[in-house]
């Protein structure tokens, strides 16, 4: 079957229906295939970013810096929003249709060859190994130098983490998601990201919750990593604008640095100051402090408090600290009109917290909810009825995504905002309807 494959849409149904038939591997596994491969990509300088919210945002500033720089850097990230192959990048550009199909072809022919131990257990990589094993692939083929890897789930486990050598770790904001899989406590959690840890490695960190800073300190101090925390007070003077955000960031005892993030969405202000922290521990000649403002003001990520039309914002928040910060920079944005909320979630988030925590909020005057697509969706009845739980606000239930996107279209004629969140699917689909895929 495998060998049939000979285009990149067959490819990406191929990896699609993973899922259908093969579980999680162990790591062990993992490195063994990696290693069947020839180990590619893991001779460059590799930084793994693990964390609950705002991976994608570090990895994304660190690339766009490495890019300023001149420095080739290859980036791993997900979920894609419309294209596989979006999980893939270099230099900005993500893998064009026959560079995929060429990795896939790569891992594919692998698989016919599997080493004793693998083939005993009849070993099929998982939808998001399969995926890391391309990535891999691909980031060695072009060249490489730095390898920005984001973690799918957790960190230890993760297939990630099969990569022994690195050059930086970073662990963004830790909140409670995947409790099933990771832990029911902040604790808990933070230690499975803090997996991804290295001897001798710096590691870099957010100080917000102090049991998970303590825990990430616990687990830096038995691996033998590097501490680099980076405190709420190493920032200063944030001073939001329209459409972008200025502050500064301490970088010796008294020294601060002027930066710009070009989104409203408050929370990337950590996020980049995550970056910059960990670009510093890279002691890059190359990496100077003109480029590093320059590659963060250019960063846009997709997805991200990303205004797709007229006053009319999309924000991929899914968990409850997401929607915190999301709601945090609702509130901050200047105007006086109408709010309008688009919602959808998949029905394994905590769905009722999150709907409390927006109802409550009192941000917003009117309310639309969506059914997504696919056996995860949660049904429009249930949206509906749990934000009836919660507020006497109009909520109206879309049967079609067109028809919401439809009235978020009026929504800047008038002067009044309308924002779309709930789930990274929901941002996919609203991007696949509005026909921007990808970043090429």
């Amino acid at each position: 079957m495998l060998e049939q494959i000979t285009t990149y849409a067959a490819a990406e149904d191929y990896i699609n229906a993973i899922p259908r038939f093969t579980g999680k591997s162990s790591i062990e596994d993992t490195r063994r295939f990696l290693a069947h491969m020839g180990n590619p990509g893991t001779d460059r300088k590799i930084i793994h970013i693990a964390g609950t919210n705002g991976k994608g945002s570090v990895c994304a500033y660190l690339c766009s810096v490495f890019r300023r720089a001149g420095i080739s850097a290859g980036m791993f990230t997900s979920p894609h929003l419309v294209a596989m192959r979006e999980r893939m990048a270099v230099n900005g550009r993500i893998a064009a249709e026959e560079e995929f199909l060429e990795a896939f072809r790569f891992v594919a022919d692998r698989l016919g060859d599997l080493p004793p131990e693998l083939a005993a257990k009849s070993y099929h990589p998982s939808f998001f190994e399969f995926l890391f094993f391309m990535a891999m692939y691909f980031f060695d083929r072009a060249g490489a130098e730095y390898i920005v890897l984001e973690t799918g789930l957790g960190g230890r486990l993760d297939a990630t983490n099969a990569v022994t050598e690195k050059a930086l770790c970073v662990i963004t904001s830790i909140g409670y998601d995947h409790m099933e899989y990771l832990g029911d406590t902040l604790g808990d959690i933070a230690a499975e990201k803090a997996g991804i840890l290295r001897r001798g490695v710096p590691v870099v960190y957010p100080v917000l919750q102090p049991e998970a800073t303590a825990r990430i300190e616990v687990c830096a101090a038995e691996a033998g990593a590097v501490c680099v925390p980076v405190s709420p007070e190493a920032i200063k003077e944030i001073k939001i604008r329209h459409k972008t955000i200025d502050f500064s960031l301490q970088f010796n005892y008294d020294e601060y640095i002027g930066f710009t993030v070009s989104t409203p969405a408050l929370y990337q202000v950590q996020n980049a100051a995550l970056a910059v922290r960990a670009l510093l521990c890279l002691e890059d000649g190359r990496i100077t402090v003109p480029v590093m403002q320059e590659g963060i003001r250019g960063m846009v990520w997709e997805g991200r408090m990303e205004e797709i039309l007229p006053s009319v914002y999309l924000d991929g928040a899914h968990n409850i600290d997401g929607i915190r910060a999301f709601l945090d920079t609702v509130k901050a944005q200047p105007g006086s009109g109408r709010r309008k909320l688009l919602f959808s979630v998949v029905r394994d988030k905590q769905y009722q917290a999150l709907i409390r925590e927006i109802a409550l909020s009192g941000l917003f005057d009117e309310i639309g909810v969506v059914q997504l697509h696919g056996e995860r969706a949660l049904p429009l009845d249930m949206l509906q009825d749990t934000f009836g739980q919660y507020t006497d606000l109009p909520c109206t239930a879309y049967g079609d995504l067109r028809d919401a996107v439809a009235d978020l279209k009026a929504v800047g004629d008038a002067g009044d905002r309308a924002y779309i969140v709930g789930s990274l699917y929901l941002a996919g689909e609203i991007k696949a309807l509005l026909r921007r895929p990808g970043r090429d």
